[in-house]
């Protein structure tokens, strides 16, 4: 018999939702096992100034944990932080959690149905390995060329120096996305210089946020149908988003001119606000929200450099141009290892080959629902492959997955199955249909590159339809496309432990 029925790699959101889900199904035998030393996955890694989320609070949380206690409509990284650790006790997740235990690999065994896993604090056997690592927990930094003769102090923002006093200094920022918008405006008034070190423009629309009053925090505690109405009404409004992102890209031109408007009338600097204004269609990157950042860069003490860097020396930034700009601090908020799902490169199948191996391959990363994949049973991948989104609440997506898993496990419970295997031709019809779907949507028709497209130009991280869709495709688990094994020890006595 393995150690464990069920390894879970991860306690962000994706971990925490699934064991919770399957305790509620009756399946306890589960561990997490967590590399760091607390829970909390993105929103315990990104602590830096100013870290929140761009979905509305209501939506960003579970549907059976809701929160009635949020303080504004926009939550903050410490309160999201808050939240996962409350709803990992009240679920019993906590004590099921192995801090400290980093996976190294897993690798499965034909004879015995089971997944070895090597971790940092010892092995253990698993019937089934679900991975909720997620798209942002490796950090990306670019190989700059000279970035290691760097003499002052090097970060980047989802593992922020806290102990460093950036008071009075010349600090170079590379990287404009989602996370430098929201620390930018936070260290600019500390620092004595800022180069913000841009490489395309995002587009930014104005941030709507707002403390929840007294009234909505006693509706919410006293009548929770309130909240729930509240959270369909946001779901509903977002999914609207989804018409010019994969429907109508053309759409998004209506929300260019808020965008521009917005920019306008926070920039005066005609310079500057061209350095600023995109030359994509808006959707075609990651969409921010912040009334913040473009004020930060008209103060007299931040310059907006749009020119490529082509060297980091001991003391400054050499750009494309041949300028040198002086800094003593580097500050990275370049994004993650998205496309390329490092967790992919330890775990290993029956024939020895890694899923990154096999992802590598033509086509590139697919998996059937965004879940599992030809030539490695019993693997479940949670925010995998083309279940990303752009338009709300990712939550959402890893709650529709998390049922499909629990569903599929409770499938083996009920008629003894050990072995649980996606076959290649679902898989494949699969791709097809969410690739034809991709066609014509924002990302590939938008004229801009980002982190959401392979090296090949298909886009292996995004949802291409509205989130409801995916969630019906996953409503039950469809037995009809695996191949599903018995053994003479069967498995539903392991189930019910």
């Amino acid at each position: 018999m393995p150690d464990v029925t069920v390894a879970i790699i991860g306690s962000g959101f994706g971990g925490i939702g699934m064991a919770a889900r399957l305790r509620r199904a009756g399946i306890t035998d589960v561990v997490l096992l967590e590399r760091a030393a607390d829970l909390g996955g993105t929103w315990r890694d990104n602590s830096y100034p100013g870290a929140a989320c761009d979905v509305p609070s209501h939506l960003y949380c579970f549907s059976f944990a809701p929160n009635p206690g949020w303080t504004r409509s926009f939550s903050a990284q410490p309160e999201i932080w808050a939240y996962l650790r409350r709803v990992a006790a009240d679920e019993g997740i906590t004590g099921q959690i192995r801090f400290g235990t980093e996976v190294t690999a897993a690798r499965w065994d034909p004879a015995a149905d089971v997944w070895h896993v090597e971790t940092t604090s010892g092995a253990l056997t698993a019937r089934f390995l679900v991975t909720a690592t997620g798209p942002l927990s490796d950090p990306l930094i670019p190989g700059i060329p000279g970035l290691g003769t760097f003499a002052g102090a090097v970060f980047h923002s989802a593992a922020w120096d806290h102990d460093y006093d950036l008071t009075g200094r010349n600090v170079a920022v590379i990287g404009t996305g989602a996370s430098a918008i929201q620390f930018v405006p936070r260290i600019q008034p500390l620092v004595s210089r800022l180069t913000v070190f841009q490489r395309t423009p995002p587009w930014i629309l104005p941030r709507r946020d707002r403390q929840v009053s007294r009234l909505e925090h006693w509706l919410f505690r006293h009548a929770p149908v309130t909240q729930r109405i509240a959270r369909a009404g946001i779901y509903l409004g977002r999914e609207t988003y989804a018409l010019g992102f994969v429907k109508n890209p053309g759409i998004m031109r209506k929300a260019e001119v808020l965008a521009l408007r917005h920019l306008h009338r926070q920039v005066g600097d005609p310079d500057l606000r061209t350095r600023l204004t995109p030359s994509y269609r808006m959707g075609c990157k990651r969409i921010l929200i912040s009334s913040d950042y473009y004020p930060a860069l008209t103060q007299p003490n931040v310059s907006v450099v749009t020119d490529g860097i082509t060297e980091i020396t001991a003391k400054s930034v050499v750009t494309s141009d041949g300028t040198v700009y002086d800094a003593d601090t580097l500050i990275f908020g370049t994004g993650f290892h998205v496309s390329d799902f490092p967790m992919a490169q330890r775990i290993f199948g029956p024939d020895g080959v890694s899923l990154a191996q096999r992802w590598s391959a033509r086509p590139a990363q697919t998996a059937f629902r965004g879940t599992t994949t030809a030539g490695f049973p019993n693997l479940f991948v949670l925010t995998g492959p083309n279940t990303g989104l752009g338009h709300t609440s990712q939550v959402f997506m890893i709650e529709a997955q998390i049922r499909y898993v629990a569903r599929a496990l409770w499938h083996a419970r009920r008629h003894g199955f050990e072995r649980i295997e996606v076959r290649p031709a679902s898989q494949a019809a699969y791709d097809r249909e969410v690739q034809r779907k991709m066609r014509p949507t924002v990302w590939i028709t938008g004229g801009c590159k980002s982190w959401y497209l392979d090296a090949d130009g298909r886009n292996v991280s995004l949802w291409p339809d509205f989130t409801w869709v995916y969630a019906w495709q996953t409503r039950r688990f469809d037995p009809s496309n695996y191949d599903l094994a018995r053994s003479a020890r069967g498995v539903s006595d392991a189930l019910a432990r």
